[in-house]
């Protein structure tokens, strides 16, 4: 599927990979791993045909269909959702528009609208809209919002519409750059079931350990100056690297060990006259021993250190009644958060439900609709926003200047020193901020909270975009922290490595739960994180508690469960036949819109019902799947 024959890239004389050979085939996914500028973007990039190789090729099968999630993205804000995820399938959306201008043209050429239909058909054209709704319903993003301008989300959702745009184009080949990030775990879960039913060659950077394991079938390496195929997922790749360098290590310790005796021997004896042959014949071994010069590897891990320049006061951050509206969407409502000095409070939950509205309303980017923020005596904040640049202001400006107008009075030395920590060094310094990739704006942004020194911390998923070095450094530095840290995040490791506390946001408010992530698990058993460990607790609680749970309830009880054990399978055969039921008359009136001629022979009074009735289908059968789910759930615990 693609051939690479000795790819090199080089920037000047600097080298990020040579050498290059390898052969990747259809129905395997390949992870693309390495610290972050090591160049597995412009590897990325060179597949996909965006930039040159200095050496080497790149050839993929005649007629195979790319598709290319970039880093840097250009959506048009003022289109439909669903539109901009249907004109991922370019094939489709390009005939689909040519067959309504011959048709409103009024003189349609029989002959071209013909070859258009069987285009149309072959390709699955007119379940495209379907299609296109199923992924984004997949991704996160409901029905009901579907048809409003693409300028009324987010930035992480319109990433997600790009994705979807991405998968629906039907493409032979998939190349993913760190798609994982602003998902949340419900998405994350979607995407991986998709890709572990694609059938084509899927390319993915990422730097999520989980989802490597759960959707790489290979993982290509970027280290050493080259990059290097490794069969299996993350886990596997790891265990396998360390072993060949700790095999090459033993190789190179033995060779220099043989070497050294060789020479002491030479050196005590090879003065006698009786032993000068036998010194000269252990020169010639000494002479044909060849020593490898193991490569330095290009995994670097940063220096964080957050260190406050004074304590606050006791109490840190007050919220009060905090409330937030984006037009007729409410995603806060009459929020009351106290922080203390000390804490680690994590801000878990779904996507869309006002998290990062509440940092921004917090740290004074956004304005609440209603409520107050409250900071304690002596607090200085540290924020990291999910968009770097809403920090990084200026994207003319280097780390350089980015650094030294944060700490104008300190040295040359000091400035520098601070961006070497956090792995800015040389000609990297006078890099302007808007040719940073996604990990390098990361770690600015840490330096400038470093060098501000602050005593709270503030940070909307600070782990997306750095590599697996640059996260555990960072948890090892806030785990040292001495302040008050106030964090998002969907990385379970990461929350169940600092919390403690935790604020989970959920549909019908806040749940506020004084105690670190397991604790919370323990008590609650709602792992937002980790979608399979609500499933392993049950069946894990089931074991425990089963036969003495039965046999100590009263008769009565009993009764009543044995009751309930009856009637659960008939409701869940009910809510599987009503989702069916509901499903398919969603998909009939969404083929409705793909029928020729629909609209002009269908009276307005007509599509609008269809259009009401579309709309409230949505929200039925996220109930009833809700309400099935609940049932599954009882079942696991009854049975």
């Amino acid at each position: 599927m693609i051939g690479v024959q000795g790819l090199g890239k080089s920037y000047g004389a600097r080298t990020l990979f040579e050498g290059v050979s390898l052969k990747l085939v259809a129905g395997s996914r390949y992870g693309l791993v390495g610290a972050n500028g090591s160049g597995k973007t412009t590897f990325l990039e060179i597949v996909a045909g965006d930039a040159p190789a200095s050496e080497g090729t790149v050839s993929i099968n005649k007629g195979a269909r790319l598709g290319v999630l970039r880093q840097d993205h250009y959506l048009r804000d003022e289109e439909p959702i669903l539109a901009v995820a249907m004109a991922g399938d370019v094939l489709v959306t390009e005939a689909l528009a040519e067959q309504h201008a011959l048709v409103e043209a009024g003189v349609p050429d029989a002959a071209r609208l013909a070859e258009l239909e069987d285009r149309i058909a072959t390709h699955d054209g007119y379940t495209l809209e379907a299609r296109a709704s199923a992924i984004l319903e997949g991704l996160g993003i409901p029905v009901a919002q579907h048809r409003l301008p693409l300028a009324t989300l987010s930035g992480g959702f319109k990433l997600r519409v790009l994705l979807a745009q991405v998968l629906l184009g039907g493409p032979d080949v998939l190349l993913l750059d760190e798609p994982t990030n602003h998902l949340d775990i419900l998405s994350i879960r979607w995407l991986e079931k998709f890709l572990a039913g694609y059938q084509g060659c899927a390319l993915v950077i990422s730097h999520d350990q989980r989802f490597l394991d759960n959707v790489a079938t290979h993982v290509l390496d970027v280290d050493y100056g080259t990059i290097t195929l490794y069969p299996g997922n993350y886990t596997a790749f790891t265990s396998d690297k360390m072993a060949i360098r700790e095999r090459k290590e033993a190789e190179i310790a033995r060779a220099e060990a043989t070497i050294a005796e060789k020479k002491a021997w030479v050196e005590r004896f090879g003065a006698k006259a009786t032993k000068a042959r036998q010194a000269q014949s252990r020169m010639k071994q000494i002479e044909k021993i060849e020593v490898e010069e193991l490569e330095s590897s290009s995994r670097r891990a940063p220096l964080f250190q957050f260190s406050p320049e004074r304590p606050s006061g006791r109490d840190v951050l007050e919220i009060g009644r905090v409330s937030h509206a984006y037009g007729d969407k409410q995603v806060l409502r009459d929020v009351s958060i106290l922080v203390r000095r000390g804490e680690r409070v994590a801000i878990i939950g779904p996507n869309g439900l006002g998290k990062s509205t509440l940092l921004k309303i917090a740290v004074g980017e956004l304005t609440p609709t209603a409520g107050a923020v409250k900071w304690g005596h002596e607090t200085r904040v540290g924020y990291f926003a999910q968009d770097h640049h809403e920090v990084l202001r200026s994207e003319d400006a280097t780390p350089l200047q980015v650094i030294w107008d944060t700490v104008p009075k300190e040295s040359t030395s000091y400035v520098r020193g601070q961006l070497g920590r956090v792995l800015f060094s040389g000609a990297d310094v006078e890099k302007k901020v808007s040719a940073l990739s996604g990990g390098e704006a990361a770690r600015l942004v840490f330096c400038r909270i470093m060098v501000q020194r602050p005593n709270v911390l503030v940070l909307d998923e600070p782990t997306n975009h750095l590599d697996l070095e640059a996260i555990e450094a960072l948890v090892g530095a806030l785990s040292t922290f001495e302040g008050t840290l106030v964090f998002v995040s969907h990385d379970r490791a990461f929350v169940s490595a600092l919390a403690t506390r935790i604020l989970e946001v959920n549909a019908q408010g806040f749940r506020d739960f004084p105690g670190t992530y397991d604790e919370y698990l323990a008590r609650c058993g709602d792992d937002h994180l980790d979608a399979a460990a609500v499933v392993l607790r049950a069946k894990e609680a089931k074991k425990a508690e089963g036969p003495a749970e039965t046999s100590a309830l009263s008769w009565e009880e009993q009764k009543r469960r044995n009751n309930r054990i009856k009637q659960l399978p008939a409701r869940r055969d009910e809510l599987v036949a009503a989702i069916d039921a509901a499903e398919a008359r969603k998909g009939a009136i969404q083929a409705m819109w793909c029928e020729p001629g629909f609209y002009e022979a269908t009276p307005k009074e007509r599509v609008d019902a269809l259009v009401a009735e579309e709309n409230a289908l949505g929200p039925k059968i996220d109930a009833l799947v809700a309400e099935w789910e609940a049932v599954e759930a009882e079942l696991a615990q009854l049975g």
